[in-house]
């Protein structure tokens, strides 16, 4: 049976005495009986003089006409709900019934109606709407992921339109204001290298710049930049306002639904746009709420307004909705921060930037510090940890594995004395500095008072307050890997609404998502990377194929051919197929094969020149604990040494040519780790041997004799697209597999003959 949503909220009224004239809308119930009169009207319509109201119901109706012979339509309804707790109003007419729900418990309804065999559409209002036009690709939301995923799109060739609730957050940081970091900064530059634009943006407007990890080996150095938060999202406003094909517009999207081959999106403004594709990238804001303490309330990150209506049309449309939570240390004034007690931290001498280009020359131009939370600090969060919305049961959102709240260090980790704290500028034009590690949902005057426990902020002030916040996103399972979801053509998902945390992880979904639905809407081949091909392709089969219990976080550990997918050779991997999508121009590729033949070049040349030995080299080799040489030797056996790079062995090296230091850099990797990199290669060969086998969408797996009943549920649940995803799926084993390729060459096998 189908339910149709009507539009507008309605009040229930009881009136004094009979009205006059009843208001002029089109949803009005009215009914008189010996001992009172009754009104449901739109809440606009509410006349004068009544005698009690209750507003806030949303209404369904009962689509067709119903025979007077049928029974148990509103009875079936009104019992899916109960079991639920979920109450309501009856009204019946002539033709069909109208159920009435309480707002705060409609999107709940809709879910369960759903869930139940209910069809529940949203076919649109009879309210002064207007035609906004056709677009080929909307893109809800101009965070990280909406940026990517709309400056894609709109270079590709595609009408692009990105909504944002307020124009002047564009790309903003509500959190950290930094970019990369261990594993995130891979990510970085894997956006530059296939033409987005994070990489740019951050090098344009960096305060300082690391290399992290330098004491390990090269498949864990990760770039990271401390960003100035308010310039990064004015570049990025500007970028998406010069950009050709793109409309960089104002506005919230409350409802969306599918009709015609197109997807119909209506701002609050009543303003209704038809798009070819949709790119949900909304953050936090999908009914975001925010917890400080015992205040709660309805807000996006940084005070900005929530969208609460879309999660409501959303879960219409039956996307499997979810509720997650994150949250955001306090902002301190760095006047009042004694920083001569802080531990410094400076930016690396030799700048990697993110971007390959190097467009921009990135200074280091001010200091971060490093300071400790006590034992005090324990003691003043224990003994007011019933005052946490966390631990009293006020959250039901499931927060961050990785990146836990101060109040869930100090009670996971109770053995620790003392926990690391990152104070950080927020930009070059203020006084705020961010204080990583601190992130807490505390109210605020418990937040002041171990704040000033903690050496350096014994009297700081703070400028923002720390705060959780709970929001709606999708079950990842739900998505191909191209990021389109499984049952509805043309939609997509990108950054924290598919389930992840971090701007990173964001950006390279939103550039991935917008690439593709661009493709979807030229007809062409979906983009689809794997996991030995970048760490974009590992993040994304991930999701879409292991799922996430928590918001997901990348790592290195997450990928298993991390040697290969270093940060430094981002570019080898992935600029080629951003220069066949369309995203890398004729000039960046031409300067990035002429960087290959240089490699090639360097290579031949370390394999042909011959280093001599002499006193001065032998006694360095001696002195980092290697093996003096005698006679000559060859310059790549020298580089093979643990203890030799390019560095050491310039004084000794007298035919090497004036190339780019990433040249050399490049060349001593390929070199130093070249038994390593092969046997991963080997591993990579077989896993792509697993890729190319394909599974047919509609194999009913329950049919297959052999497979385990978890492997069952878990294969038409996620419904892999290859041998390989589905060995990735927990809950299905070796034996499953082997199953499933034998069925499958079967099958292959009847169509040869």
């Amino acid at each position: 049976m189908t339910l149709e949503i009507i539009d507008g909220i309605f009040s229930v009224c009881k009136l004094e005495k009979l009205p006059s004239a009843l208001p002029d809308t089109n949803f009005i119930f009215f009914a008189r009986t010996d001992s009172e009169i009754s009104l449901v009207c739109p809440t606009d319509f509410v006349p004068v003089g009544i005698l009690r109201r209750e507003d806030g119901w949303r209404a369904l109706r009962v689509c067709g006409e119903l025979d007077f012979s049928l029974v148990g339509i509103l009875a079936d309804i009104t019992s899916v709900l109960a079991r639920r707790g979920i109450s309501i109003f009856a009204v019946s007419t002539y033709d069909t019934d109208y159920i009435l729900i309480k707002e705060n418990n409609f999107a709940d309804a809709i879910s369960v109606l759903g869930e139940s065999g209910y069809t529940v559409e949203n076919r649109g209002t009879d309210r002064m709407k207007y035609d906004a036009g056709k677009i080929d690709v909307a893109v809800i939301g101009a965070g990280h992921a909406g940026i990517e995923a709309g400056l894609a799109s709109a270079r590709l060739g595609c009408k692009t339109e990105v909504f944002t609730v307020n124009l002047d957050w564009v790309g903003n940081m509500p959190c950290n204001p930094s970019i990369g970091g261990t594993s995130k900064g891979h990510l970085v530059r894997e956006i530059d290298a296939l033409g987005g634009e994070m990489g740019l943006a951050a090098d344009a407007n960096t305060l300082q710049m690391r290399m992290l990890n330098l004491g390990k080996g090269p498949a864990v150095h990760s770039p990271r930049a401390q960003i100035d938060r308010r310039a990064y999202s004015a570049y990025m406003k500007r970028t998406l306002e010069e950009q050709e094909n793109l409309t960089l517009r104002q506005a919230e999207i409350v409802d969306i639904y599918y009709d015609s081959g197109e997807w119909v999106l209506t701002t609050r403004l009543e303003a209704v746009y038809r798009a070819k594709c949709v790119v949900l990238a909304t953050g936090t804001f999908l009914g975001g709420r925010v917890y400080i303490g015992d205040v709660s309330y309805e807000s996006g990150p940084d005070g900005m307004f929530p969208a609460t209506e879309l999660s409501k049309s959303l879960k219409a449309l039956g996307l499997p909705l979810r509720r997650f939570k994150t949250g955001t240390p306090a902002r301190v004034n760095r006047r009042s921060v004694e920083t001569e007690k802080l531990e410094p931290q400076f930016g690396d001498e030799d700048i990697v930037p993110f971007s390959f280009t190097g467009r921009y020359e990135v200074k280091n131009t001010r200091e971060c510090y490093v300071t400790y939370t006590g034992e005090e600090t324990k003691k003043v969060i224990l003994s007011n940890l019933h005052r946490s919305p966390l631990y009293s049961g006020k959250i039901d959102g499931v927060g961050p594995r990785y990146c836990p709240s101060i109040e869930d260090k100090i009670v996971r980790f109770s053995e620790k004395e003392r926990h690391q704290i990152f104070i950080e500028p927020c930009g070059a034009e203020t006084q705020e500095m961010y204080l990583q590690g601190l992130s807490s949902s505390l109210p605020e005057d418990v937040q002041l008072e171990f704040l000033h426990t903690i050496p350096g902020l014994e009297h700081c002030e703070v400028m923002r307050t720390a705060y959780a916040i709970e929001y709606d996103c999708i079950d990842p399972l739900a998505l191909k890997r191209s990021l389109e979801f499984n049952d509805f053509d043309g939609l997509f998902g990108a950054g924290q609404f598919n389930g992840s945390s971090g701007y990173e992880e964001a950006a390279a979904q939103g550039l991935i998502a917008g690439i593709n639905a661009a493709r979807k809407v030229q007809k062409k081949n979906a983009l689809e990377l794997d996991r030995a091909s970048s760490y974009i392709g590992t993040l994304i089969d991930d999701l879409v194929t292991k799922g996430c219990s928590d918001p997901y976080r990348m790592m290195t550990s997450r990928s298993e051919y991390r040697l290969l997918l270093r940060q430094d050779n981002a570019d080898r991997r992935l600029t080629p197929t951003g220069y066949e999508l369309g995203l890398i121009s004729q000039e960046r590729y031409d300067a990035f094969c002429r960087k290959l033949e240089l490699i090639e070049d360097e290579k031949r040349r370390a394999e042909n020149t011959t280093i001599h030995a002499c006193k001065e080299l032998n006694d360095i080799l001696v002195s980092r604990e290697t093996s003096p040489i005698d006679g000559g030797i060859r310059l790549s056996e020298l580089l093979r040494r643990p203890q030799a790079d390019y560095k050491l062995l310039a004084p000794f090296d007298p035919t090497r040519p004036d190339y780019p230091k990433e040249v050399f850099e490049q060349v001593e990797i390929d070199i130093k780790y070249e038994g390593y990199i092969k046997r991963q290669q080997a591993q990579v060969d077989e896993m792509r041997r697993l890729e190319v086998k394909k599974i047919p969408q509609d194999i009913d797996y329950a049919a297959l004799g052999g497979l385990r009943l978890e492997a069952v549920e878990k294969l038409s649940k996620i419904r892999p697209e290859n041998v390989g995803q589905a060995s990735r799926i927990s809950g299905v084993s070796p034996a499953d597999i082997s199953v499933l390729l034998i069925h499958l060459e079967r099958e292959n096998r009847k169509h040869d003959k």
